[in-house]
């Protein structure tokens, strides 16, 4: 891919793989940079040397800012809008059905599409300065696609207050809630419990954990269709005059 459209680098070291994804507007996902990622979980699925996946994304700044703004505003069409949104319901679920673990690495700010990213992994580590957020009710739309893992992850309740009032929630309130597994005070601290779980995991059984996952992420057989539904329904939202406005920001 290029630059503008973000990249996607992946490296294998004694059964890590260790996939980290940039974009230069703060890590936001356009749909080829979602492809990209969906495919690259999937291969590495599929890879018998690769024991554990570990994911994070480049840069000092935000980890994610969730879909990209300039293909938002690109959409004139619903099957344009749903093959957008459904960038981020294949990447989602690559990321539950992949037989591996995958171990998110947050190392800031978090935004909508972003948080479903956190919350389809199986296990994420974020430092304090990671505060989360699901704007899109503000843009018009709602956090349909991603909504359904969240709020598996992190229960009715808190996925509601976040869907509604948009407002930034600190790593201590997620990991409170579950969307975080452990905290850490600095990059430096959390790049260590990073290496410190993935070198553990990849000395663990591949089976066991296959299994473990299987049952994470039970119930979900019909999130095809359910999270198709919800990209067609973002789709359709995208084109509302309230959404256009919001989106160029001309109201």
């Amino acid at each position: 891919m290029t630059i503008e459209n973000g990249t996607v680098t992946t490296r294998v070291d004694d059964g890590i793989a260790t996939v980290s994804f940039m974009h230069p507007k703060s890590n936001s996902l356009p749909g080829p940079l979602l492809a990209q990622l969906a495919r690259t979980i999937r291969e590495l699925g599929e890879d018998s040397n690769v024991r554990v996946i570990s994911l994070g994304s480049e840069g000092n700044g935000a980890f994610c800012a969730g879909a990209s703004f300039a293909e938002l505003q690109s959409i004139t069409d619903e099957a344009t809008g749903k093959t957008f949104f459904m960038g981020f319901a294949t990447l989602i679920l690559a990321l539950i059905r992949c037989p591996k673990f995958i171990v998110t690495r947050v190392h800031g700010k978090t935004v909508g599409g972003g948080v479903g990213i956190v919350a389809a992994s199986d296990y994420a580590i974020a430092t304090s300065a990671a505060s989360v957020r699901l704007s899109e009710l503000a843009v018009g739309i709602g956090p349909f696609v991603v909504g359904p893992c969240i709020e598996r992850k992190i229960g009715l309740a808190a996925f509601s207050a976040m869907a509604v009032d948009a407002d930034w929630r600190d790593g201590h309130w997620a990991l409170t809630h579950g969307l975080y597994s452990k905290l850490q005070e600095n990059v430096a601290d959390l790049d260590s419990a990073v290496a410190k779980l993935t070198n553990t995991l990849s000395a663990s059984n591949p089976e066991a954990m296959s299994r473990l996952k299987a049952g994470f992420w039970a119930g979900t057989e019909g999130w095809d269709e359910l999270l198709a539904d919800r990209a067609a329904s973002s789709g359709t939202l995208v084109l509302t005059n309230f959404a256009r406005r919001a989106i160029t920001g001309r109201g």
